[in-house]
């Protein structure tokens, strides 16, 4: 979905009005994967992170060790590339800092503005965790401050000197592209994985054709979100209806298909589960790196097929992940323990 909204500009002549409707709000591909992230992270690591400082620690460098070596390494690539980032390095880019400034965040490897909302999500995650575990109006609570604490910064930071750098300003910004902005997407996926946790998911067990109900929504509230475009070069959720069928309609549909996958047998269960699909799935980091920007342009520079390299760039992925991302990840859990 990402792939198609990155690169839908280069087939708006060739496209129904309505496709592309659905195609400009295929961003939506971003909001699956917090749903799924806080799903998988409260699931996987529920209190274990609160025990001690030390476990925390280990919970962290994990996190660490999956993401950022692959990243560094493109970026890196990227810097020493004189027709690309000509040298002129940068500690933002590197510590993943520049995805809370509305002017850099999109500064070198330009997709890895989401790394740093999914960085600072594993940096609160199990905090969040316990929070929920004493009651839910707690973590609320907690994320409506976040959200305040970064608004007033980014207000006050203006206030004094302009805030040139733009971090934590404006607003929009702050709502679409930093944590505290799409933590109802990640807080949807933990929800679903406490309750399953907890053991507390008679009301959607006993619902029938979850997988199909989900994913049925989730292409209908993309269109609809659609709707409120002015025009085709324009998202949905730059309007306050678009951004509420976004915030909240959204994710309830993400958690419902995530629900059908789990207690459905169905086909698409089934065809998530073929051995292709699960190497595509460990693969699709290391694919969300290349897919547009550096490695992608480079790769244009020397090929362009019709589908825009689509699966050449899912073979550099599935090599980086086998030859780099695995082996190195795999390098440093051992070392962890």
């Amino acid at each position: 979905m990402v792939f198609v909204y990155h690169n839908r500009k280069y087939w708006r002549e060739e496209l129904h009005p309505e496709i592309l409707r659905l195609f400009n709000e295929f961003h939506i591909g971003v909001a699956l994967f917090f749903v799924l992230s806080g799903f998988l992270i409260a699931y996987t690591y529920f209190d274990e992170p609160m025990r001690s400082g030390k476990a925390y620690a280990r919970y962290m460098l994990l996190r660490l060790a999956r993401i950022m070596p692959l990243y560094w390494l493109i970026l890196t690539a990227y810097y020493l590339d004189p027709a690309f980032g000509k040298g002129q390095f940068s500690w933002l880019s590197y510590s993943l800092f520049h995805g809370f400034s509305d002017k850099h965040n999109l500064d070198g490897i330009s997709q890895a503005w989401s790394l740093n909302v999914e960085m600072t999500f594993y940096f609160f995650a199990p905090f969040l965790c316990l929070l929920q575990r004493k009651h839910l109006l707690y973590l609320l609570a907690t994320l409506l401050l976040l959200f305040g604490i970064s608004w007033g910064a980014g207000e006050v930071w203006h206030r004094v000197n302009g805030n040139p750098g733009r971090f934590f300003y404006p607003l929009t910004f702050i709502s679409n592209g930093i944590f505290p902005g799409r933590s109802l997407e990640f807080l949807a996926g933990m929800l679903l994985a406490l309750a399953i946790r907890n053991k507390r998911t008679a009301l959607v067990e006993k619902l029938k054709y979850k997988t199909t109900i989900g994913f049925i929504g989730i292409l209908v509230t993309a269109y609809s979100i659609g709707l409120f475009q002015s025009n085709i070069y324009e998202d949905g959720i730059d309007h306050t209806g678009g951004m509420l069928l976004h915030k909240i309609a959204l994710p309830f549909f993400v958690v419902l298909s995530l629900a059908g996958l789990i207690y459905e047998r169905t086909w698409l269960q089934r065809f998530f589960s073929f051995r292709l699909m699960i190497l595509l799935g460990n693969a699709s980091f290391a694919f969300y790196l290349v897919h547009i920007s550096y490695v992608s342009i480079k790769l244009r520079q020397q090929v362009l097929l019709p589908d825009r390299n689509f699966f050449l760039l899912w073979l550099i992925a599935i090599a980086l992940y086998l030859l780099f991302e695995k082996p190195v990840y795999n390098l440093c859990r051992k070392w962890l323990k």
